[in-house]
């Protein structure tokens, strides 16, 4: 099977016989223009080294070269096969605290970029780095969702991490355990495969601390990895929900405080087997990548068809050679040639 990467690109072969007209409107007029001084016998005589057919040569050479260099320009395939790719890595769910105290700034002074945010930027540069891993995420607030199943497609994981907004959640609340539990379902049935689990949360007044507990000790007795980001200051701040309003207590009317709980955050990394990090550390993202490259590695093998030969630098090599052989073709006789008499007259006695 023979086919090209820039088909459009061959409509540039119309230049070639386009110069081939231009070339023998040029001949024709340079003819024209000698039979004005004479006989053409005659003006032929007064260029003794001029080749009749020299230049026909070149024009020759030279649009063939230009021919297989719009061919190479166009990217020749030679055909199919088929191609399996082995990487090794791991499965890893990332999920999301979506909770209103989530929009809470993420600083100790109530000022600057929100919990969420802070969150978001992190796990971002952590899916750059996963590299051949496959991750999966999941939201959770009162309950948990799966926004994206393991894949390892980055990109999609990435525009579904922006898009989470704890305002689009109605169900609120910090229910870590279910998050734990969708998460441990969620990953392949592969026993083989590596496997982790990252929850991003303020760890703040959970719906079942004790199931969470549970669900944690049942993620590291799988052998599921649990690290814990915590995001947030341990010093109450107020939710802002914009225009200068906060967030309210409906039972006692007055503004919401919430605070990072280190302490139990830490606590349910420990049952899972994994590490604890502030997202405020500056080591945070490298302790949590240290702490990844611990999980044992599986060969993820995927087939797929791919394209294969690339014949454009064969079509190069040949146009580069041909331009090089006309350089050194001149439009003159050759001297060496005309002494040379391939018939010769018999002598009359």
């Amino acid at each position: 099977m023979f086919s090209f990467a820039y088909k459009y690109l061959l409509t540039l072969l119309l230049l070639v016989p386009a110069l081939l007209v231009l070339y023998f409107w040029a001949r024709h007029s340079r003819r024209s223009k000698l039979n004005k001084f004479g006989r053409p016998s005659i003006v032929a005589s007064l260029m003794p080294d001029a080749s009749k057919y020299k230049p026909a040569l070149k024009i020759s050479i030279a649009l063939t070269a230009l021919t297989l260099m719009i061919l190479a320009a166009a990217r020749p395939w030679g055909g199919l096969k088929d191609e399996k790719s082995t990487k090794e890595g791991i499965e890893v769910i990332i999920a999301v605290d979506a909770s209103n105290s989530m929009l809470a700034p993420a600083g100790a002074d109530g000022e600057g970029v929100s919990r969420m945010r802070q969150g978001k930027l992190m796990l971002e540069k952590l899916i750059n780095r996963l590299d051949n891993d496959r991750v999966g995420l999941i939201v959770f607030a009162g309950n948990a969702y799966t926004l994206i199943p393991v894949t390892g497609d980055y990109v999609s994981a990435k525009m579904f991490l922006n898009s989470i907004d704890p305002t689009q959640i109605s169900n609120q609340g910090t229910n870590i355990g279910a998050a734990i539990d969708l998460a441990e379902r969620s990953f392949s049935e592969n026993k083989g495969i590596g496997k982790a689990l990252i929850v991003i949360t303020d760890a703040e007044e959970l719906d079942d601390e004790a199931g969470a507990m549970k669900a944690a000790q049942a993620c590291g007795k799988r052998g599921i990895q649990l690290d814990v980001i915590g995001v947030g200051s341990p010093t109450k701040v107020r939710v802002p929900l914009g225009n200068g309003q906060y967030l309210i207590d409906q039972s006692s009317g007055q503004p919401v405080e919430t605070a990072l709980n280190e302490e139990l955050a830490a606590k349910i990394a420990g049952e899972g087997k994994g590490i604890y990090v502030n997202a405020a550390n500056n080591d945070a993202l490298n302790e949590l990548s240290k702490q990844l490259d611990t999980v044992k590695k599986t060969a993820l093998e995927t087939s797929f068809s791919a394209l294969h030969d690339e014949l454009f630098p064969i079509f190069l090599w040949i146009a580069f050679g041909l331009l090089i052989i006309n350089v050194f073709i001149l439009e003159r006789k050759n001297s060496w040639l005309a002494r040379i008499t391939f018939f010769k007259k018999e002598e009359t006695k």
